[in-house]
């Protein structure tokens, strides 16, 4: 995965940047993966990742920070334009489909099905939409994602036993997790890991731009 880093940089990597805090027993709907440093594949380059499914026959999980260049009425018909909305791109599977994350509950969008603790996925479409178009906030309570993230039976359980992830719980105040975006939202999550991996926190997204 890492052939274009030199040498003393693959050494580093398996020593200080690698830290093993959590076991995959910790992980249920809701946890947050964070990206190892050197992680180079495109859609998950410090990436974080909040998982919405995990059993027995794999994972599912949206890229939080990979904020597209399009907004919501480039996707979708029948949005004001004047709402400016970011759209996510959560992972490279079904990109063909749109998803919504927020923290507004099936009183507001019906048919929401609340995966975690006041965190909620999709609900009436037409719903979300007449939201946006009445001029109501959407940083850091809604947020719309094309295409997902996804792993089979023990894919995820591998990468975490290769240090690919770090391991977190989402935020108390779930509108952090809905705010932001790039590189400054996967730094804002690894200063929320602590000291442990203060390290990480000095690697660019592009380790080559250095």
């Amino acid at each position: 995965m890492f052939n274009f880093i030199c040498s003393e940089m693959k050494d580093l990597s398996t020593s200080i940047l690698k830290i093993r805090t959590v076991t995959p027993t910790a992980i249920a709907p809701g946890s947050m993966l964070v990206a190892e440093p050197f992680l180079s594949e495109s859609y998950f380059n410090h990436g974080v990742i909040t998982l919405v499914d995990y059993a027995d026959d794999g994972a599912l999980g949206l890229v939080m920070n990979n904020q597209t260049q399009h907004r919501l009425d480039a996707f979708v018909d029948g949005v004001d334009e004047k709402a400016d909305v970011p759209v996510y791109c959560g992972g490279p599977i079904g990109q063909d489909r749109m998803v919504f994350m927020h923290t507004l509950g099936d009183k507001v969008f019906s048919g929401a099905r609340e995966f975690a603790p006041g965190l909620y996925l999709g609900g009436d479409f037409d719903e979300a939409i007449d939201y946006v178009n009445s001029g109501y906030p959407t940083e850091g309570v809604l947020r719309f994602f094309i295409g997902y993230s996804g792993w089979d039976s023990g894919q995820l359980e591998a990468e975490l036993d290769n240090d690919t992830w770090a391991v977190t719980d989402a935020p108390t105040d779930l509108s952090i997790l809905l705010s932001g975006d790039a590189d400054a939202y996967w730094h804002k999550f690894v200063r929320r890991m602590g000291e442990d991996y203060r390290a990480w926190r000095f690697f660019p997204r592009n380790v080559l731009a250095n």
